[in-house]
């Protein structure tokens, strides 16, 4: 459990996931960068972005963003996200990954509540967005499971078309609208 879990009401902390054993939730710092690239490289199902956005986003979203740690210090997965501008009081969920080795540990879902306690804890959230192409059954699944323990709906909508991606072969981004998130 992370501090900004244990300032939850009692009610609110038994739906959130803990930390795998021997990780921790972290705010991301610059030198995580290339880790997280890495890692995001490794999943085969994100979008890779530059590295340079990797850096960039350490820096800049750091306060919307987690990372879990093992032992070493080392990133042993990662959310990056940020608030929307338009939208407050929503937390738009950019990336989820987690390092190979640590997959199949429910790592996912300590990451995603971890992220939502920490930037509740400063900024009150009552959504979640993120997108999620049709073929992404772990990514559907990680958020509908987040939406049930927490007692919110789900809404779906195509926020981006296929054609509207320079590249070939993109799917559809599907928004998923998580909410009303407890407080």
């Amino acid at each position: 459990m992370t501090a900004a879990q244990a300032d939850l009401p009692t009610d609110l902390q038994a739906k959130f996931q803990k930390m795998p054993e021997g990780l921790r939730l972290d705010s991301p710092v610059v030198a995580d960068g290339a880790a997280i690239w890495r890692i995001a490289r490794d999943s085969k199902v994100l979008d890779l972005n530059s590295s340079y956005s990797y850096l960039l986003w350490c820096r800049d979203f750091a306060r919307t963003s987690v990372v879990a740690r093992d032992a070493d210090g080392e990133v042993a997965g990662f959310i990056t996200g940020y608030i929307r501008p338009d939208r407050p009081g929503t937390l738009m969920v950019w990336q989820v990954a987690v390092d190979h080795p640590h997959r199949g540990k429910g790592l996912a879902a300590a990451l995603l509540d971890g992220l939502t306690a920490q930037v509740s804890a400063a900024h009150p959230v009552d959504a979640l967005e993120t997108t999620i192409s049709p073929d992404n059954t772990a990514s559907e699944a990680l958020f509908t499971s987040y939406a049930r323990r927490h007692g919110a709906s789900v809404a779906r909508t195509v926020l981006f078309d296929a054609g509207l991606f320079p590249d070939d072969g993109h799917e559809p981004e599907v928004l998923y609208l998580i909410e009303p998130l407890p407080h």
